[in-house]
This record gives C-alpha cells, sequence and structure tokens, in this order.
C-alpha cells in the first residue's frame, strides 16, 4: 500500500502529536478524521480545518472507513483502546502510533491484533512542553527524526508505508529499529535527558535563582516542565534500559566529582574534551 491522498486516515488521541499529524495530513490533502475524548478537542480541531470529521465516542463507521490508524495515546491506553475496538477495524487496515517505549506495546498487540489487520510501530522523535491539540505544530517535524520499529511479523509493505507517512510529514531522516535497540536508544536519548532535567530543578529550592539564572539552566532544564503522568508511564515501562542508562551516569558522574575532588584538572580536561567531539556529531545538519 502507498500513501495516495483517496486514503483515509483516523487520528486516535488528538493531543500534541496526534494535533500535528492530523494538520500535516491535512495539508496534504488526506481525508484525516479523529477519535478523541475531549469534545473541546474535537471542536478546536473542526474549527481550524485540522480534521475532517472527529467524536468522542467510539463510531464504528469512522473506524471501519480507515485505512491507516495512528495512535496517539498512552501505552496502556493504546492496548486497552485495540482489544475493546478492533472489531470495527476494516479488513487490510495498517495501524501505527507515535508510543515513546515500545517493548511494553509492540509485543502484546501483535499478539492480540486480528489476522487481517497489521500494527507497524514509528516514534516521531519531536515535541513540545506544552500539551493540546492547540498547541498542535507539523512544523515540529521539520528536521526531527523519525523511527520505524517493525518486528518479524511485519510485511516489507507497511515497513515501507510507515516510511512514507515520516517522510511526508516532513522529518529529516527515518530510520529503522528493532524494539530492543529502540528501547535502549529512547532510554539514554530522551528518557535519561528528562531525569537528569527533573532531578536538577529538584535538587535546589532557592526562589531567588530563577533572578540570576543564565541561558544553560534555562537549556539544560527546558524539558523539566514535564506531564508526569505520561512520563512516569514511560520511564516505568521501559524501567531496565533506563535503570541501566541511569547507572552509566551515576558512575560517570562520579568520575567528574572525583577528579573534581581530587583536584585532578588532566582528568577534567579529557572528560570536557571527549564530551565537545561528542556533541559536534548531535548538531543538526541544514
Amino acid at each position: 500500500m502507498k500513501l495516495i491522498k483517496k486514503l483515509n486516515i483516523l487520528i486516535v488521541g488528538l493531543g500534541l502529536l496526534g494535533g500535528s499529524y492530523a494538520k500535516g495530513l491535512k495539508k496534504l490533502g488526506f481525508e484525516v478524521n479523529a477519535i478523541t475524548k475531549e469534545q473541546s478537542s474535537i471542536d478546536y480541531a473542526l474549527e481550524h480545518g485540522i480534521i475532517d470529521n472527529g467524536t468522542t465516542e467510539i463510531d464504528p463507521k469512522l473506524i471501519g472507513k480507515a485505512d491507516i490508524v495512528v495512535f496517539a495515546l498512552y501505552p496502556h491506553i493504546f492496548i486497552k483502546w485495540v482489544k475493546e475496538n478492533q472489531q470495527h477495524f476494516k479488513s487490510g487496515a495498517v495501524l501505527t502510533d507515535v508510543t515513546g517505549v515500545k517493548g511494553c506495546v509492540v509485543d502484546e498487540i501483535q499478539s492480540i491484533l486480528r489476522s487481517d489487520v497489521e500494527y507497524i510501530a514509528a516514534h516521531p522523535m519531536a515535541g513540545k512542553e506544552v500539551s493540546g491539540v492547540e498547541n498542535s505544530d507539523d512544523a515540529i517535524f521539520k528536521g526531527a527524526n523519525y523511527i520505524v520499529v517493525p518486528t518479524e511479523k511485519n510485511t516489507q509493505e507497511a515497513i515501507e508505508l510507515c516510511s512514507n507517512l515520516g517522510e511526508l510529514l516532513g522529518f529529516a531522516k527515518v530510520a529503522v529499529l528493532s524494539v530492543e535497540k529502540h528501547d535502549k536508544m529512547i532510554a539514554f536519548l530522551s528518557q535519561l535527558t528528562h531525569c537528569i532535567a527533573v532531578s536538577l530543578m529538584c535538587s535546589s529550592d532557592d526562589p531567588d535563582l530563577v533572578e540570576y539564572t543564565g541561558d544553560s539552566f534555562r537549556d539544560l532544564t527546558r524539558i523539566a516542565n514535564i506531564n508526569d503522568e505520561m512520563w512516569s508511564e514511560l520511564f516505568l515501562s521501559n524501567k531496565q534500559a533506563l535503570l541501566e542508562q541511569m547507572d552509566i551516569y551515576r558512575e560517570t558522574f562520579d568520575k567528574l566529582y572525583n577528579f573534581i575532588n581530587n583536584d585532578d584538572r588532566d582528568g577534567m580536561r579529557d572528560m570536557m574534551r571527549l564530551s565537545t567531539k561528542r556533541r559536534r556529531e548531535f548538531n543538526k545538519k541544514v
């Protein structure tokens, strides 16, 4: 199946990412419908032309005409939704998602899903420190990375379809990773960084600091403005991989602590040079 404009796309969960998908796909000429829990989100999306139709109810007709269903839900809600409503999918429908952790959802959904419907996991590495469809913006995909996470149960056709979706939405790079490699990678690149930002913000309650802060502190703690419901679930869903990365980080932090404690300037400078060298690799290529 190729992503042609006559395909019908259903977004389940019309928040920041679901809304951004809807906005981008609607601009490209697709028919985009949505199911979400808040009527205010549907009203906003209809008023601003983000979707064609939407409802807060389980609408068999709306679900049944979707060729592609994009799930933008918390992991446990995603699994529950599929269990309870998969009878409404049309035969041949392709499901995908934006879930930040894969090990806790991919195997379970693929094991319970009807044989005539396929789920191909994906992870758009994009977002903001705000939520809701009113903050949706398909520009967040430009220059960002998009990861397709297939298993042996996926067809090449679905993998290509999912990759094509990322390309059409404007992601700079589309990569393919296994479930295991994805969750290990995300534990370091995303979850550990949020842990560091949260810990830093919780380490001092001095109210005067806000009067003196500079850009370095603001940059480092930007992601400490965090959705506690979502991120606590993601941390626990990827617990083992995250704890392993936290242990490695603690060892590295202790190494720097000891260099400072022992007046070992050469050791500090070696770490700083290594840090500088590695950071250059992460500069976005324009």
